[in-house]
């Protein structure tokens, strides 16, 4: 899940090709549906993105009550409005109405906290959860922003990687050398720096000792000579999440594939390709394309079938873009990654989201 931010932009806006009265404001790749003559090009409002959950007094003042994603109807999702993909929610709050918008837009001015807007965090099911302890020496997950947020991550041309984005659940995996120590965590208490107590009946610990996970890291980290090594996998199946991919996630065929991999070698951490480093070792998240990037070419492939169980059994959450060679982006402020997400994977019925 990406990082959430509410903040000023200035808009393109394009006409709605199936309704007179609605519009389509564009922030980045993104377009919103909005009401016809409300906004116009070059002019800035605020944007409010997916996942995030809005406060009463906002819904009311946006017309929005009833109408939001959620038990509480508080929620934005991506809806399609007289066949057009709306993502997000584009207004002029009464709260920033004396904000000079332009000028927040150009300075990056996040206004989430000041309208109370948080973000939206899935529940967690008890075999995603167990007894957990401080893992200071857990090697983290990043969040992946969204290319269509924020086009500017990569460059026309330049060479990128595409896999496969699966829907699952992340399982975070650090191996420390010198201890002989393994470390699970999910991506929401490995942001907190905690790791999973192991546990036959937890699903990542189910993952990591049916694949093998720890002992292909205690290979890795003699080979490269790395004091820790971080292998990031995707646990997926049925009780998982309510895509699949033919596996089931209750049993010992439940699936699992590394999309990434850190190591720390002498007190410096970077990331690895997974499939130079894992090949024949682990199961990989399917490799999409290599080649220049094309933010058509992109959106393309995050749609389409999933390529996971080799049967096309379902629709494709999306890809996640990495450069050939790893780099750092000043937009994100750390690694040059993204990801793009199919719309039908955002507009699914009875879709489920946990973390």
């Amino acid at each position: 899940m990406s990082t959430l931010r509410v903040t000023a932009e200035v808009l393109t806006v394009h006409e709605h090709p199936n309704a007179d009265a609605l519009e389509l404001a564009q922030v980045g790749l993104y377009r919103a549906v909005v009401a016809k003559g409300a906004y116009r090009t070059g002019e800035a409002a605020v944007y409010i993105p997916e996942q995030a959950v809005l406060p009463t007094g906002l819904i009311e003042e946006l017309g929005l009550t009833g109408r939001l994603a959620g038990s509480r109807a508080d929620r934005v999702k991506a809806v399609r409005l007289r066949g057009e993909l709306s993502q997000g929610i584009v207004c002029r709050p009464k709260e920033l109405a004396d904000v000079d918008l332009v000028r927040a837009a150009a300075e990056g001015t996040d206004f989430a906290e000041r309208l109370g807007i948080t973000k939206w965090v899935p529940p967690i099911p008890p075999t995603m959860n167990g007894d957990v302890e401080s893992a200071p020496d857990l090697l983290p997950w990043v969040d992946i922003e969204n290319i269509q947020r924020y086009p500017g991550i990569f460059t026309p041309g330049e060479p990128v990687v595409l896999t496969e984005k699966l829907h699952g659940s992340a399982c975070l995996l650090t191996y420390v050398a010198d201890e002989e120590r393994v470390y699970v965590s999910s991506k929401g208490f490995g942001a907190k720096s905690l790791a999973l107590k192991e546990d036959p009946r937890n699903l990542y610990w189910r993952a990591v000792r049916g694949h093998g996970v720890a002992e292909a890291a205690a290979r890795l980290a003699e080979r490269l000579g790395a004091r820790r090594v971080g292998i990031f996998g995707e646990v997926y199946g049925a009780g998982v999440q309510d895509l699949t991919y033919g596996a089931d996630g209750r049993r010992d065929t439940l699936g699992y594939a590394v999309f990434d991999v850190s190591t720390e070698i002498e007190g410096a951490v970077r990331w690895l390709d997974a499939a130079e480093v894992l090949d024949g070792e682990l199961p990989l998240v399917p490799r999409l394309f290599e080649g220049p990037y094309d933010s058509g070419r992109v959106l393309e492939l995050a749609s389409g079938r999933e390529t996971v169980s080799g049967r096309e059994l379902h629709l494709r959450e999306g890809v996640v873009i990495r450069p050939a060679v790893e780099r750092y982006s000043p937009v994100t402020g750390g690694r040059a990654i993204a990801k793009a997400v199919s719309a039908a994977y955002l507009t699914r019925k009875g879709g489920t989201e946990y973390e």
